[in-house]
């Protein structure tokens, strides 16, 4: 597959940091041991893009009422520029940010945009957009919709948007099909050995079985490891690190 093109195009003298998103959620810090981030599809599609951060930190009030001004913002450092930021365009307890670019994909590829993913807020929850962004002239914003009344907050450099190019049509193309698992013995195998030693690994948990208590989990899926064979998989990716935006504007850097 060719790799497509994802350019982003400021049209504002200052816009917001866009940088590649990180693999850290607080949430999952705050676990004991941190593990939460034994999950790793969790662990991956937190860096499953790039994300534009809030260039201050902002204060959003919500009455609970319908109309636009039931919402309130205030800046909390002296930022100037807030209502260029934020504003409350939908009503109904939506808020809507202004990402500072206008993004453009290759032919054939759109954008996907949302909150980071995985990333817990209290009270507030990202409307996620496809965009065909490979013709779209103009920039799209990124909404949220409050869930209750409240005071809601903002921190500087937290991401309020995430990003990156999907291809266009292909669901369109893909007919999903419901087989038994027992129609593909291979497959049928490999879970079957998967599920025995599950099974046994929690007996031995559940047991007290102390080497087991001190391994804590498996690993299959984690180390890329078939459970039938402890064979690697080819190209599992345990770790991802997206690369930072390179600044192409004259004077950039």
């Amino acid at each position: 597959m060719t790799v497509p093109g994802f350019k982003a195009y400021p049209f504002t003298r200052d816009p917001p940091p866009l940088v590649a998103a990180s693999g850290q959620r607080q949430w999952m810090d705050d676990f004991p041991d941190r593990h939460a981030y034994r999950c790793l599809p969790l662990s991956i599609a937190n860096a499953h893009g790039w994300c534009v951060l809030s260039p201050c930190s902002f204060e959003v009030e919500w009455n609970g009422g319908p109309a636009a001004g039931d919402i309130r913002f205030k800046a909390l450092d002296d930022f100037p520029l807030l209502g260029h930021l934020i504003q409350s365009n939908f009503t109904h307890g939506i808020i809507t940010f202004h990402t500072g670019y206008l993004f453009r994909t290759s032919s054939g590829w759109n954008t996907f945009a949302s909150g980071p993913l995985n990333h817990v807020k209290d009270g507030a929850t990202p409307l996620t957009g496809i965009i065909e962004t490979d013709w779209l002239p103009y920039p799209f914003t990124m909404n949220w919709q409050l869930t209750r009344p409240g005071m809601f907050r903002w921190e500087r450099d937290e991401p309020f948007c995430m990003v990156f190019p999907v291809p266009a049509a292909v669901l369109t193309e893909i007919t999903p099909e419901i087989h038994d698992l027992a129609s593909d013995t291979e497959l049928n195998a490999q879970y079957l050995a998967w599920r025995n030693q599950r099974e046994q690994f929690m007996e031995r948990f559940h047991a007290g079985d102390e080497a087991t208590l001190r391994q804590a989990w498996q690993r299959y899926y984690f180390l890329g490891h078939m459970a039938s064979t402890g064979e690697l998989v080819e190209n599992h990716l345990r770790k991802l690190r997206l690369r930072e935006p390179v600044d192409r504007r004259r004077g950039g850097d």
